[in-house]
């Protein structure tokens, strides 16, 4: 039997590019002093999922949902003493909690973010076949090393990593129904891959035709967000330009659009410094100014639905801390009770998920699907959670929005967050989306703190 081992690439969004976690092996272990992914061999009985998520724990403390890993590259590896071949899989994980520190000092001496481009020496070669696969974006390798090969990867030598590439795309792999309505709008469509987030109900495929120009088609979730965006891109996004897609086609019956691609790094994940994520803050800002300012406003006909926060507040209420549910109902009462407000167009989901950077370093809108007339407050909700301890941020922001919050915005908008809480409490238990309930108890956290109603 072929002996497995799990690798676990534990990436983000560095200043200068992708970053992988790497540590260096010590002690009476294989490879010594070499730089390795986290990694270990499976226990009995126990599936390779399993043992990335424990050997992630183990090796780095981080703690991962099984839904945030995905495949990567499988390695078939010989190494140089011995002649017994091993199975490798690598897998990627781009979402976890808790800072990766070394659990194991024993075996481990050291532990860092590389950029993909910038590796450290010297290296595990059977990591670095893995890593080249990875890099190039193939699903597997033979790396069969020679009794006269170093265990570390040494760039000067033979290299014995064979890449091998995935089967070519099927046509079938877009929907025949969406195929015929992408290619009616763009011409012939020459490659798909779908790029859809996780546990979201819109389903999204990036198109690439023959003369490698570039597009998204989604299909929602239902009509309610189909009208929204596709409203939102005619009337209100043209007036972001450049800082936005453009629709390009639309079907109602198929529910689905077809948007221009935006060069850009999604900011979600990035690690950016604080003067560049003031800056970036200050650029939101000046266009949700801008979204914000693109239509008439309207006044409000009607105090918020009382019906529906008490809703999210029974649904969330077996997950509520000590004094939530008192802190969301003075909230309410507080939120009845201010004058109603003028109604503006609103993204409706803007957050960190839904910001691309771009390679001049200025951020991009997408997703519009939740745009709706709304209060301006409603729009600054998700991302204020970005403010948390970060007083600059709030202040860039509304720096490059043109104006500070008026007293009764203020209020709103801590009434709406509390409401948004509870909502994406209830929600992230029930979808098994830990991110959104964590969002949710650090904005009620925040509330008992600054907020004494």
């Amino acid at each position: 039997m072929v002996p497995v081992d799990v690798h676990l690439i534990l990436r983000r969004d560095g200043e200068a590019g992708p970053e992988v976690l790497l540590s260096r092996r010590a002690g009476p272990v294989y490879a010594t002093g070499l730089w390795h992914f986290p990694s270990g061999h499976l226990d009995p009985d126990e599936d390779m999922v399993e043992a990335v998520i424990r050997e992630a724990r183990e090796e780095t403390g981080v703690l991962i949902e099984p839904q945030d890993v995905t495949a990567a590259v499988t390695v078939h590896h010989r190494p140089p003493v011995g002649s017994r071949s091993r199975l490798g899989v690598f897998f990627e994980v781009r979402r976890w909690s808790g800072q990766p520190r070394i659990m194991e000092p024993d075996r481990c001496d050291g532990m860092a973010w590389y950029p993909l481009d910038a590796l450290p020496a010297p290296m595990v070669a059977y990591c670095r076949a893995g890593l080249d696969a990875y890099r190039a974006g193939l699903p597997a390798a033979v790396h069969f090393q020679q009794p006269d090969d170093t265990i570390a990867y040494r760039p000067d030598a033979v290299d014995r990593t064979r890449l091998l590439a995935a089967p070519p795309a099927e046509e079938t792999e877009l929907p025949h129904r969406l195929r015929v309505f992408a290619e009616g709008a763009v011409g012939r469509i020459a490659r798909v891959s779908e790029v859809s987030w996780v546990r979201t109900g819109s389903r999204v495929w990036k198109l690439t035709g023959p003369g490698g120009g570039t597009w998204y088609l989604k299909q929602h979730r239902g009509p309610k967000f189909h009208a929204r965006e596709v409203a939102a891109y005619r009337a209100w996004v043209p007036v972001l330009g450049s800082r936005a897609p453009r629709l390009v086609a639309a079907d109602t019956e198929a529910q689905a659009v077809i948007v221009t691609a935006l060069p850009g790094r999604p900011l979600h994940g990035m690690v950016l410094g604080a003067a560049n994520e003031a800056r970036i803050q200050r650029a939101l800002g000046a266009l949700t100014r801008a979204l914000h300012r693109s239509a008439p406003e309207r006044p409000a006909d009607a105090a918020p639905a009382a019906d529906k926060i008490k809703r999210h507040l029974e649904a969330a209420r077996p997950y509520l801390a000590d004094g939530d549910e008192e802190l969301v109902h003075a909230l309410a009462g507080i939120y009845a009770g201010l004058p109603l407000p003028s109604l503006v167009p609103t993204h409706g989901d803007l957050q960190y998920r839904n910001v691309l950077i771009a390679d001049d370093g200025e951020p991009l809108l997408i997703d519009f699907e939740r745009s709706e007339y709304n209060t301006a407050t409603r729009d600054l909700v998700r991302l204020g959670d970005t403010w948390t301890g970060r007083p600059d941020l709030r202040e860039a922001f509304l720096d490059g929005y043109g104006r500070p919050l008026t007293p009764a915005e203020e209020l709103r908008l801590d009434c709406e967050a509390a409401f948004d809480a509870v909502s994406g409490i209830a929600y992230g238990r029930s979808h098994g989306d830990p991110e959104v309930t964590e969002r949710g108890h650090r904005t009620l956290r925040r509330l008992h703190t600054t907020r004494h109603p």
